[in-house]
């Protein structure tokens, strides 16, 4: 794609601008600031335009006319992705923060959410219904990222990736085409859109299968010295495998000035495990009760609770503005001495908000097969996430620095590949992308040549057109 000229693109985007009911905001513009603001305070980029779409034909002609001018595109649903890849400089955001109807249907157990709803939004509306959608773990993310690169969450071990779900989309090529996505009509874009990220057109909708669960859930929450980390992993392990009704995060940390935890640990290292139960509360709490002693306790905030509530538990941890940069490698196991290593880096985070976070997948997950759906590596136990979270620019580089240090460490035991939802800002480009979807690339690359010939859609984890 060619760019045009400066009054060409006026003209384009004046002409975008009559054809919207969603707003079509420019930098002139009072809105222009918020419009173009993400979650992450890191990045500050300066988009030629944001397209606020209130319908499937407005996302359309959006991509028509980044097309006719040339400007580059980047789709946005919740604005969370945390390298930033829902803004483009000097290009055009397609903005679906409009499309955020969740509708259920309580009797064929299907769930359709517009491309712009976030994780409150499925919640709430699931959970009318004592259901839910497989989801992430903050209640402001976006389903339409967290969907097409996978999926993790606290029923990840019982009912798989929020991906694994999906059963049906709507999408608009880069042609503007907007074509129903299904087994029967596309079944091997359904397959490309389980995991392959936004390689392949917007999605403006989802139809997610749910499953019932709540409304109330029992959820561990127990937080032990750092210095006890081998035995509480290890501890860990078992009793989380032993049942896949589990999903936990395992936290090396510092514990947080929050009235929540006594004073006198403020700041003190820790490990800890968070955790649902996916099933009856009753039954949850018998069943996470050994996560609750497996060392001297710090503090135990375990308690039955609201699943919505639970899905809100880190919400206060990401707060709008902050800085975050996350990497992540996948591990087969977890050994001791990659535990100590975990340890000593912790403790020597610049930041005492960064934690690592460590994700005990198998379940539910590993039982469908890597070539079932775009999302690969899902026979790896362990998913390592080092999240360097910190508040001011001139502490940038200690604390990227720091994210990475972690992955280096890990080297030695790592089985290769990333969850492409915790990607840095993707400084490793396509190696990081062909190494994260394995044996899947050259299969979705073919299907990147099918839909998206000229890499339209490259503001993603971006996989490149077969030749």
């Amino acid at each position: 794609m060619n760019a045009v000229a400066p009054e060409a693109l006026r003209g384009a985007l004046d002409e975008l601008a009559t054809v919207m009911e969603g707003d079509l905001v420019r930098p002139a513009d009072d809105a222009y600031g918020e419009a173009r603001g993400v979650w992450n305070g890191m990045i500050d980029v300066h988009p030629a335009a944001v397209a606020r779409c209130a319908s499937t034909a407005e996302v359309s002609a959006a991509i028509g006319v980044a097309r006719e001018t040339g400007l580059p595109i980047a789709v946005r649903g919740g604005g969370h992705n945390v390298a930033g890849l829902a803004t483009v400089h000097g290009g055009l955001v397609i903005d679906l923060s409009l499309l955020r109807t969740v509708t259920v249907d309580p009797e064929r157990l299907l769930v359709v959410a517009g491309g712009g709803a976030l994780l409150g939004d499925l919640d709430a509306a699931t959970q009318a219904y004592g259901l839910a959608v497989p989801a992430g773990v903050v209640s402001e993310t976006g389903v339409a990222g967290l969907t097409l690169s996978g999926g993790l969450g606290w029923l990840r071990r019982k009912h798989g990736l929020t991906c694994d779900n999906l059963v049906a989309a709507e999408l608009v090529t880069a042609d503007g085409e907007v074509v129903r996505v299904d087994p029967q009509s596309d079944p091997e874009l359904l397959w490309g859109l389980r995991g392959g990220g936004g390689n392949f057109g917007v999605v403006t909708e989802f139809t997610f299968g749910a499953h019932p669960v709540g409304p109330e859930v029992a959820f561990v929450f127990c937080l032990y010295p750092i210095e006890h980390a081998r035995l509480v992993l290890a501890a860990h392990e078992r009793i989380v495998l032993a049942s896949d009704e589990i999903s936990t995060i395992a936290v090396l940390g510092h514990v947080p000035p929050l009235d929540d935890f006594a004073e006198e640990i403020h700041e003190a290292p820790f490990v800890a495990v968070l955790g649902m139960y996916a099933g009856p509360a009753e039954d949850g709490e018998r069943a996470l009760e050994p996560l609750r002693g497996l060392a001297p306790v710090l503090a135990d905030l375990s308690e039955r609770m609201q699943y919505v509530d639970a899905q809100k538990i880190y919400d206060l941890d990401y707060p709008a503005g902050h800085r975050y940069y996350w990497k992540s490698t996948n591990l087969p196991a977890l050994a001791g001495e990659a535990i100590d290593r975990l340890v000593a880096h912790t403790l020597g985070a610049p930041s005492k908000h960064s934690t690592v976070d460590i994700w005990l997948n198998g379940g539910a997950i590993e039982r469908v097969g890597d070539d079932q759906t775009a999302f690969s590596g899902r026979g790896t136990r362990y998913l390592v996430n080092p999240e360097a979270n910190w508040e001011l620019p001139g502490e940038d580089e200690a604390n990227v620095a720091w994210a990475r240090r972690c992955l280096d460490l890990l080297d030695e035991y790592t089985s290769g590949g990333a969850y492409l939802n915790f990607p840095g800002f993707l400084e490793e480009g396509q190696a990081l992308v062909r190494a994260s979807l394995g044996s899947n690339y050259a299969r979705l690359a073919e299907l990147k040549k099918r839909l998206d010939r000229e890499n339209v859609f490259r503001r993603n984890a971006n996989i490149e057109p077969a030749a």
